[in-house]
């Protein structure tokens, strides 16, 4: 079980012998809890450093393909931001430089370019305007709300979930599940497909609704400390 330590302002702390939620998993030793608050870090990490270009460039590249109607811009912003996304992970937990700062900024950062293409790929094949705004529901709204409640816990971001629970993890934020449910999507859409992608895109916000009260009953087993 999670509980915030005593200190104000301090991130919740593990107890250890609590009895996890059923179906899922958690860390086997208190000593992997992550105590550290967003006030006590830093913003000058190589991952964060990675997140700011890369925003800065798919931003850029998709108010381009805006303004110009073209599909080949919009292209390299989602390249840009796809390949980079994964990148800026990738340094993070290569060189320990993991923090909760840099998981909301990755968080945050994901939403400002995603939308832009979004809305670039409308005005390019406006067909797509049902699947892709049910997209946007899912992802800019519900999916927000999902990822940004790893700070109810004693963890770093949404990739250590699986602390909290397996099952949350598994469906949300595992390597496959990243990729299925926001590149499936949009990747139907580019391939033509958007019957087929607003299908996949009301799967995948139903699995969001159902992400979000599973995380309600996680986030009501932790017991609130002085704020």
């Amino acid at each position: 079980m999670f509980v915030r330590s005593a200190a104000r302002g301090a991130a919740l702390v593990a107890v250890p012998g609590a009895a996890p939620l059923a179906g899922s998993a958690r860390a086997p030793t208190p000593a992997v809890a992550y105590a550290g608050t967003i006030s006590g870090e830093g913003w000058s990490t190589p991952a964060n450093m990675i997140t700011a270009g890369r925003t800065i460039a798919a931003v850029g590249l998709a108010c381009a393909a805006l303004a110009a109607g073209s599909l080949r811009l919009l292209l390299m912003a989602y390249v840009v931001y796809w390949v980079l996304d994964i990148a800026d992970g990738a340094v993070a937990r290569r060189f320990d430089h993991e923090t909760r700062l840099g998981a909301v900024f990755d968080i945050t950062a994901d939403r400002a370019s995603s939308l832009l293409c979004v809305a670039a790929l409308v005005m390019i094949r406006p067909g797509l305007a049902v699947p892709l705004g049910i997209y946007v529901i899912e992802f800019a709204v519900v999916d927000t709300m999902l990822s940004l409640g790893f700070l109810a816990f004693a963890v770093k971001g949404p990739n250590d979930m699986h602390l909290v629970d397996a099952t949350l993890w598994r469906w949300n934020w595992s390597p496959p599940a990243k990729a299925v449910n926001t590149a499936s999507i949009v990747l139907l859409c580019l391939l033509g497909h958007p019957a087929l992608a607003s299908l996949s895109a009301v799967g995948v916000l139903a699995l969001k609704l159902w992400s979000c009260q599973r995380l309600r009953t996680a986030m009501s087993h932790a017991e609130p400390g002085p704020r």
